[in-house]
Formats: structure tokens, C-alpha cells, sequence
């Protein structure tokens, strides 16, 4: 390929836009910058690569193709089945999944597909051939009762939220609250990791439909041959949520009973995260559930989108390649060099390290809110986010974590060597930001106090660390 091909690419597709919208067109170049000279830790963000990038632009985005591959409700879809045949191909092949469905549009479209496919699976109801025919968005609060009683007690056990679960995996707010009654295991509070045995002991007592694992917030291994046995013992389907940690099993990192695939009745993913493909959603499942899971599209999904899926077919190409289990092998190591680093400097991390993509610092420890150590590094060029951290007496809001991440940082290429320069810098922000105060001199939770001297310094210090590092080196806007 041509140096400059990728430059050209990005530069017309700028120059056609400027014709139209010139503030749409800035907006975009802005970003490049900004993802450029920031450092990007947040652990559920990639940088995606061109190829990706450019397959999302094009004429698939004007298709219609509601249905699976070769079943459509719309004509003149050839085309959209190729790339979707492809994409589920190479997840089937990357994973060692039986099948894949790549129309999912985001993780919580993926979890619901998952969730109504089990539902399907177990019973028939007339409530649930009513739900089926409507949107999920238009059923009542009654409708749902009404649906839970004709199903019976459909339960679900999954990650409590300040242990490092997921919204989506059955809580009240999230639409998964309105189908299962929910009920959450944590982790032990002395070593904040999951106890098997007091999963097992909740799932004998609560006795679920569904067990769930997987986290966005838990930066360690979950053993799924444990947790199978466990959905097994209570006769529940085991569901696991890999989006945190798909690439980590795409690259092999994650074998043997840490990969989910070869154990869960049913996962679910988002394709970008450490998978570093575009903003969408897939689900692997064996023969059993395949035919509920390709009914996703209309019982819970609207139309595909192809676009999306020919740059998935894209992403999930590249992760077959050999240097994508090198780089999946690197974000682990990046992230216990980040580990250690803080470590080393005092900084109290939950469960005291990693073995996968991320890493939990608590914050409390340097005398601050999460929502205040996020800002303070915002401001210095670090963008991280707040997470509750388990038991956290700030509550979800302001809480008391900061979560980071090293997919992105290892796409740039940034090396152990980094890790322990982003450590420091973390450090110093931290330990020289303190609490605000409100206006009636109580403590703030928000409110905090760095100086802009300081913060400037770091930002600096973080470009010149990026420096040697250059995001998307072969895009050059002008």
C-alpha cells in the first residue's frame, strides 16, 4: 500500500464533508488531535485501525437487510450477506465458536439477544410470543409483570457492580432488571476476588435461570470451567460477558478454563474494547440456541447494520493475524508493569494487581473521591474514569476508583518501559491534588484542588511521553 494512501483516504473524506457541514468536518480533525496528545487509559476505549475505519464509510450504510444471511425481508442484499457470512466466519474461526451473530449494534443489544434467545430456549408463553412481536422499548411495566408471571421466577445471578460487574447483567436500571429478578455475588472483602464457593452457595440458594459471568471493573482472571459447573449444578445456563476481555481470548492470552468459549452455553461481546475493531456487538453460542440467537433481528434488534459489519469483518481479520496474539500479549504485560508501578509508589490498587487489561486504583488513599482524581487527570492529559471500587461508601457517582487500561496505549505502541513513566505521572497527579471544599465549608465529593502549574507540567511531560509513539503515523490531514 502507497505511504500516503491513508492520508489521502482520510483527507477527501474530510474535503467532502467540509463541502457540506465544515463544523462536522473540524469536529473530526479535532479529535484526531485530541486522541493524539492525550493519554488514553481508558480501559474500555482502542484505537481502531484504518482499514477498520474506512470500511464503516460507504454505501452499506444505505441497506435495509433485516433477517440472517440468505433469509432476508428485504431484496437486493447479496452483498450485505457477504460481509456478514464473512465477519461471522472469522468470529466462529478466531474464537472456536460453533456459531457467531455479528448484528448486534452495541454490548447491551448483544446481551439482550443472549438473554430473550435462553428465555426462548426454556419456555413458551404467549407472553413471550407477545414480547417477541413488539418492540422491547414499547412493553409497559405491566407487560413485563405480566410476562414474569406467565414464564415463572426467571432469575438471574451475576457480578455485583462494586465487585466489577455490569449494569446490563440484570439491575434495575438497565432493562435486564425488568426481565429477571436479579440477585449479585461479590468478591471476598479481605483479597477482592471471586470465591467460588460462596458463588456456589448463592447459586444453590437463589437457584437462578441464568448465571452470569464477566466484568468491566475486575482485573482478574475468572475460572469458567468453575463457574460452568456451578451454572450445571443448579441447572442454569452459564452466560458469559467477554466484552472487557475478548481480545485477550482472541489473542490466546485467556486459555484452558479462563477461555469462556469452550465453557458458556452463550457469550457476548462488544467488538472494539481489546478486540480493537469498530462500536458493535456479537454472540457466540453453540447449536442449541443458534436458531433464538439468529432471531436477535426483529425480537430485539432493528435493522443490521451493514456497515458496521463489513468493518467487523475487517477487525476481526486483522485479530486472526499472529501479531494481534503478540499485542494482546503485550496489553497484559503493559498492564502489570502499570501495576507495579503504582504500586512501587505507594498507590492502593484492588485485589493488588492485574492479570488481565486493567488495573482499579483506590483512590481514598490519597484523600480523594474518584470523581475528583478523574477531573485532576483530565486535566493533566490523563484520561482515565471514576469506578466504585467493592463496598465503596461513595456510591456509583462519586466513588471511590479510578479505573485504567492499557488496550489503547499498547496499540500506540507503548512498551513495560512506558508503563512505569504513566505510573509516575499518575502518582504525581494524585498525590498533589487534594479535596474541596463547598461553599458552607463542608467536604466536596467534586470539588478539588490542583495546581494549574503542575497540571500543565504533566500534560507536557505526557506529550513528550507520547512523542515516540505516534497515533495513526500514515494519517496526515495537512
Amino acid at each position: 500500500m502507497p505511504p500516503n494512501a491513508e492520508s489521502a483516504a482520510f483527507r477527501s473524506a474530510l474535503e467532502v464533508i467540509r463541502a457540506v457541514e465544515p463544523r462536522v468536518a473540524d469536529a473530526i480533525g479535532a479529535e484526531l488531535v485530541d486522541q493524539r496528545e492525550s493519554l488514553k487509559l481508558i480501559a474500555s476505549e482502542n484505537y481502531a485501525s484504518p482499514a477498520t475505519l474506512l470500511a464503516m464509510g460507504n454505501w452499506f450504510s444505505d441497506k435495509y437487510a433485516e433477517g440472517t444471511v440468505g433469509r432476508r425481508f428485504y431484496a437486493g442484499c447479496q452483498n450485505v450477506d457477504t460481509v456478514e457470512a464473512l465477519a461471522a466466519e472469522h468470529a466462529r474461526e478466531l474464537f472456536g465458536a460453533s456459531h457467531a451473530y455479528v448484528q448486534p449494534h452495541s454490548g447491551i443489544d448483544a446481551n439482550l439477544v443472549a438473554f430473550w434467545a435462553i428465555l426462548a430456549d426454556r419456555v413458551e408463553s404467549p407472553a413471550l410470543k407477545r414480547a417477541q412481536a413488539r418492540h422491547v422499548n414499547d412493553l409497559t411495566e405491566q407487560d413485563w409483570f405480566a410476562l414474569r408471571r406467565e414464564l415463572g421466577d426467571q432469575r438471574m445471578l451475576g457480578m455485583s457492580l462494586d465487585a466489577g460487574g455490569h449494569l446490563t447483567h440484570g439491575f434495575r436500571p438497565n432493562i435486564s432488571g425488568k426481565m429477571f429478578d436479579q440477585r449479585s455475588y461479590g468478591t471476598d472483602p479481605a483479597t477482592g476476588l471471586v470465591d467460588y464457593d460462596r458463588v456456589a452457595e448463592a447459586a444453590r440458594e437463589f437457584r437462578p435461570l441464568v448465571l452470569v459471568a464477566g466484568y468491566s471493573a475486575y482485573p482478574r482472571k475468572v475460572n469458567f470451567r468453575i463457574m460452568r459447573e456451578i451454572a450445571d449444578s443448579v441447572g442454569a445456563t452459564f452466560m458469559v460477558d467477554m466484552a472487557h476481555f475478548a481480545g485477550l481470548v482472541a489473542g490466546k492470552v485467556f486459555t484452558g478454563d479462563f477461555d469462556p468459549v469452550p465453557h458458556a452455553h452463550i457469550v457476548t461481546t462488544t467488538t472494539h474494547k481489546s478486540l480493537r475493531g469498530p462500536r458493535g456487538g456479537m454472540v457466540l453460542c453453540g447449536p442449541e440456541l443458534a436458531d433464538q440467537v439468529d432471531r436477535g433481528c426483529p425480537m430485539v434488534l432493528g435493522g443490521p447494520l451493514p456497515h458496521v459489519m463489513a468493518a467487523k469483518a475487517v477487525a476481526l481479520a486483522e485479530a486472526r493475524r499472529p501479531d494481534f496474539a503478540a499485542y494482546a500479549q503485550r496489553i497484559v504485560d503493559n498492564a502489570q508493569a502499570l501495576a507495579d508501578g503504582l504500586l512501587r509508589r505507594g498507590a492502593t490498587l484492588v485485589t493488588g494487581g492485574t492479570d488481565n487489561h486493567l488495573v482499579l486504583i483506590d483512590v481514598t488513599g490519597y484523600g480523594l473521591t474518584g470523581r475528583q482524581a478523574e477531573q485532576a487527570l483530565l486535566d493533566s492529559g490523563i484520561v482515565t474514569n471514576r469506578n466504585a471500587v467493592p463496598q465503596d461508601a461513595n456510591g456509583a457517582w462519586y466513588t471511590s476508583g479510578i479505573r485504567i487500561g492499557t488496550p489503547a496505549l499498547t496499540t500506540r505502541g507503548l512498551g513495560t518501559a512506558e508503563m512505569d513513566g504513566t505510573a509516575e505521572l499518575i502518582h504525581t497527579v494524585l498525590s498533589q491534588t487534594s479535596a474541596g471544599a463547598n461553599p458552607d465549608g463542608t467536604a466536596s465529593k467534586a470539588k478539588y484542588v490542583l495546581d494549574p502549574a503542575l497540571a500543565d507540567k504533566v500534560s507536557r511531560q505526557a506529550g513528550e511521553l507520547l512523542a515516540g509513539f505516534p497515533l495513526y503515523p500514515n494519517v496526515d490531514l495537512g
